[in-house]
């Protein structure tokens, strides 16, 4: 993937880390790629295994993340590159066409559902940890433990509804 930063001039590139804090966190800025189209993608600080792909729930107050896992609440985003340190500072895919973390068998246009494995999803119903405004757009790449997903700002709230 190539991002490119469409509503701003910046010095860190979508799918770059850094250790320096290049803006405030929950900084959004839109990106083109000529694959995927276009992203909404937000400034956050990276999590201990945090790996290029994941998916985390985040903090504003402190632009925090943590790898998602099951029962959690808040906003969900997919790491754009490893920032797997509280010392890295990088760009969260929040809304549009991504790559993410899956098991080796996701559905194509199956629902999100958080496992139990940290930073990656499921199309496996488990109550209570679907992720929101999420859903799969391409079966999982053999060998990569990846797919395509469709996101719009997703979250989850650790609610179990009958649906």
């Amino acid at each position: 993937m190539t991002w490119r930063i469409q509503d701003k001039i910046v010095n860190q590139h979508i799918q770059d880390v850094s250790t320096t804090k290049h803006f405030s966190f929950g900084t959004i800025v839109q990106a083109y790629d000529p694959d995927y189209g276009v992203g909404e993608f937000i400034y956050l600080k990276g999590v201990t295994s945090g790996a290029q792909y994941a998916w985390v729930t985040y903090n504003l107050d402190d632009g925090s993340t943590t790898l998602l896992a099951a029962n959690a609440i808040g906003p969900v985003g997919v790491m754009m590159a490893a920032l797997d340190a509280t010392t890295d500072f990088g760009w969260v895919c929040i809304s549009g066409k991504v790559i993410g973390k899956c098991l080796t068998s996701f559905a194509d246009n199956g629902q999100v559902w958080i496992t139990a494995t940290g930073g990656s999803v499921d199309d496996a119903s488990v109550a209570g940890d679907l992720v929101n405004n999420a859903k799969g757009a391409s079966t999982t790449t053999a060998g990569t433990n990846q797919a395509d997903f469709e996101i719009s700002r997703p979250w989850v709230d650790n609610i179990s509804s009958a649906s």
